[in-house]
This record gives C-alpha cells, structure tokens and sequence, in this order.
C-alpha cells in the first residue's frame, strides 16, 4: 500500500432493489490523476459518495490511504478534500470567510490558517478576490473558490465529482490549467468522476463504468490503442437501410451510434470510398477518425458514452 492512495476491491452497493455498484475494483497510485468515466447512471456518483464517505460501505473494501473505510471512515475524512458537484459555498460571505470557517473545522486557527488561504488563493488567482461575495462572482471563479476550499486542510487526496458542471469551454481550459498547477505545487492525489471523455484523456489513468460494473480500466492512450483500426460515422437519412445493405454488399457491420452509423475497421480510408462509391444517395456525411475513449466505451458495451 506504500505507493497506493486509494484501493476498491469488489465494492457492491444498492438502493433498494436498484444495483448501482456490482464488483467494481480498481486502485489509484500516489501522484495519479485518476478518472471514473461513464455516463449519467453509470455508478460515478455513488462510487464518488462512497470515498467521500458520505455512503456507508456495504459490500466489498475501499481501502484511503492507510484507512479502511470499513471501520476508519473518520481517519479517512482528514486527509481528503472534496469538492462536490452541486455548489457548497455560502454565497453571502466572502471567499475568505467561507475559506476561515471550513479551514476552523480542520483545526486551523490564526497567523497558520491566514497563510494556508493565501497559499492555496495565489495559484487560482483568487488573490484579489479574496474580499469578494461569492454572490457576486461568475461560476469560474466560484469553481475557483471551491477548489481553494477543498485544498485548506493540506489533504493527501482530492476528489472532484464531475468538476466542470456549469462552465463554459474557456473556463473549463482555465480550470484544467489549475488543477495541474495545483496537483505538482501540492503533491496530491487527484481522483474525478466525469462524463466527458477529453476530460478523462488528460488523466494518468482511468476506470469506465456502465451500469453499475466496471468495463475496463488504464491508461487512456492503451485502452484507445487496444482498439486499434479507424472509425467511420456516417450521417444517413436511412440508417436502418444503411446498415443492411453494407452488411450483404461489403460485409461489414454497421451500428447506430447518435442519430447515425458506425463502421469499425482495419484500413478507415478504404471504407469510406466503398460506402461512398456503393450508398451516396443515402449519406449525407461520413466522418474517418482515430479511435477516442468514446469508441472504447462503445467497444466493450455496444452503446454509446451518451445514449
């Protein structure tokens, strides 16, 4: 466990005669950037409740640091920071206050906790809106403040749940920008849940979840390269048609995919001619293109990361 931050071993978790976790395992090294990726209802959310410890465990091990959240939870809670989905700042207070009352419930006090604050407002650039109410900020910068919040108490590991909720393309560029200033300046395990797969490109590792279970777990760049060969989507106004007559006249299967279909192959260019040459009057587009973590998800469970 020497150079393990977070261990899941075969954890299980029901609400009701709803399954959201079935057997799900998989560890995070010390330093990692670490992303659960899979869509809404996939079992990000309750994995997240669960290493934030606000889920009791009910089945299987979730092993935080040196703590087993069987019967440590409390131990754990010290060396996290959390920074949740939904907002969890006061919006009448300043950003410092709101920093000065969450830094007092982990025991810092005085000239140690004014100086944590500033160390942890400098690199978010929050310097100068230290005095602001969080009312009156755009939801970047309170991104920003949230951020600043979990990292007070000095945590080992930082959990983010679906952290860009609500940000425009600018400031989600910013608040990756500051998230690995903040993971080298700080040493910490990062460990985020998302639905968006460039997000879990920029991680060091990942696991993909669906429906409860766990599908496959690496290194974006090995789970894309296990897919290996091209793909093709192609927009059609006869998807059904299109599917059926590439399979009789080109023996390849095609599959619905958002609104169109799509052909996996060795040699992507060659494919594209053929649909081209054979079924123009029914395509209105085709697209080549590498394979991405989407086309993973869609590999090993046949639908999209979306649908």
């Amino acid at each position: 466990m020497a150079n393990i931050s977070v261990e899941v071993e075969g954890v299980s978790h029901r609400f009701g005669p709803v399954v959201a976790l079935e057997g799900v395992s998989f560890s995070v090294a010390a330093g990692q950037m670490f992303a659960l990726l899979g869509p809404n209802g996939g079992g990000k959310s309750t994995m997240f409740r669960l290493l934030a410890t606000v889920l009791p465990l009910q089945e299987g091990r979730v092993t935080v640091g040196d703590f087993d959240l069987r019967d440590r939870a409390r131990g754990a809670r010290a060396i996290l920071g959390v920074l949740f989905q939904h907002p969890s700042l006061d919006r009448k207070l300043t950003v410092e206050e709101n920093l000065w009352h969450h830094g007092r419930l982990f025991g810092l006090s005085g000239k140690n906790l004014r100086r944590r604050i500033g160390e942890v407002c400098e690199p978010l650039g929050l310097s100068e809106r230290r005095g602001a109410r969080v009312e009156i900020l755009s939801g970047g910068w309170q991104r920003r403040a949230e951020i600043a919040k979990a990292l007070v108490p000095h945590p080992q590991i930082l959990l983010l749940d679906e952290p860009t909720t609500g940000l425009d393309p600018a400031a989600r560029r910013d608040f990756w920008q500051h998230i690995e200033s903040i993971r080298t300046m700080e040493g910490c395990t990062i460990l985020l849940t998302t639905h968006l797969m460039e997000e879990a490109a920029l991680c060091d590792r990942v696991t993909i979840l669906d429906r409860g279970k766990e599908v496959a777990t690496g290194a974006p760049a090995d789970l894309v390269a296990g897919v290996g060969g091209s793909v093709v989507t192609v927009v059609t106004r006869e998807p059904g048609r299109l599917i059926k007559l590439a399979h009789q006249d080109l023996g390849v299967e095609g599959h619905r995919s958002g609104g169109g279909v799509r052909f996996d192959g060795a040699d992507g260019a060659a494919l594209v001619r053929e649909l081209n040459g054979r079924f123009a009057d029914i395509i209105d587009s085709v697209t080549l293109a590498k394979p991405t973590l989407e086309d993973v998800f869609f590999a090993k469970t046949g639908h999209g990361l979306n649908e």
